[in-house]
């Protein structure tokens, strides 16, 4: 018996002591990096890189104006029409050329438009692909480097 008595003094028991220092050193980064973001020592896109994009100019621009279209759609149950306006950012040197050709441009999204589905009007993520399909469109009738982007101000399906 004096074996066993022997093996159980020698096993070592439990100690807490890493366990509590882990704690204490979690605790010590938790509150180091809370002060650091807190005082503003560790930028994370707060107040200042705002301030500092607020300050910046913005590039001259100008908008031109698409005329209101409203296109009636083939639908297998009733009657659907789409009405569409939208506004074309250009280069302010540009925006004169861009008005000139804006008959070519409006045959170009009415054409585009009688020829899109229902179907895909309804679903939510249409829009971005129409919109980036309608903007290539009106790039290549108007020329490249002229019309910056295509900014869709009403789209309304009855």
């Amino acid at each position: 018996m004096s074996d066993e008595t022997d093996v159980e003094q020698a096993a070592p028991k439990n100690s807490k002591k890493p366990l509590l220092v882990g704690l204490v050193f979690a605790l010590l980064l938790g509150t180091c990096g809370f002060l650091g973001i807190y005082l503003d020592l560790v930028p994370l896109g707060g107040k200042d890189s705002h301030a500092q994009s607020a300050a910046e100019p913005l590039e001259p621009v100008s908008y031109v104006p698409i005329e209101p279209i409203l296109v009636s759609l083939e639908s297998l149950e009733h009657a659907r029409h789409l009405r569409f306006r939208a506004h074309l950012e250009v280069e302010p040197q540009e925006q004169q050329n861009v008005e000139t050709v804006m008959p070519r441009i409006l045959d170009v999204l009415n054409g585009y438009l009688r020829a899109v589905d229902v179907a895909d009007l309804e679903r939510s993520t249409f829009l971005i692909r129409m919109r980036a399909q309608m903007l290539r469109r009106i790039q290549l009738v108007v020329g490249e480097g002229r019309v910056r982007d295509l900014l869709i101000s009403e789209f309304v399906l009855n």
